[in-house]
C-alpha cells in the first residue's frame, strides 16, 4: 500500500491547535501595513476553521 500523502499547499497553510482544531492565517498581513486601516488589519488574524469544513480539511492533511 502506498503512503497517505498530505496536500502540500494545505500543509503550508493549516496547523493544529492545542485542542486539536485546525487554524490558518488569513491573507493581507504580510506587507503594505501602513496604508491599511486598523479594521482591515484586525480582520486578517489567525482563525479557527469552521466545523463544517473540518472533515474536508482533515482529509487534505491526514498526518497533521
Amino acid at each position: 500500500m502506498p503512503k497517505i500523502k498530505s496536500h502540500s499547499g494545505a500543509k503550508k497553510r493549516l496547523r493544529r491547535t492545542g485542542s486539536g482544531k485546525l487554524a490558518f492565517k488569513r491573507r493581507g498581513r504580510k506587507h503594505l501595513l501602513m496604508q491599511k486601516n486598523k479594521r482591515q488589519k484586525r480582520l486578517h488574524r489567525t482563525v479557527i476553521a469552521h466545523p463544517t469544513d473540518l472533515k474536508r480539511l482533515s482529509a487534505l492533511v491526514p498526518n497533521l
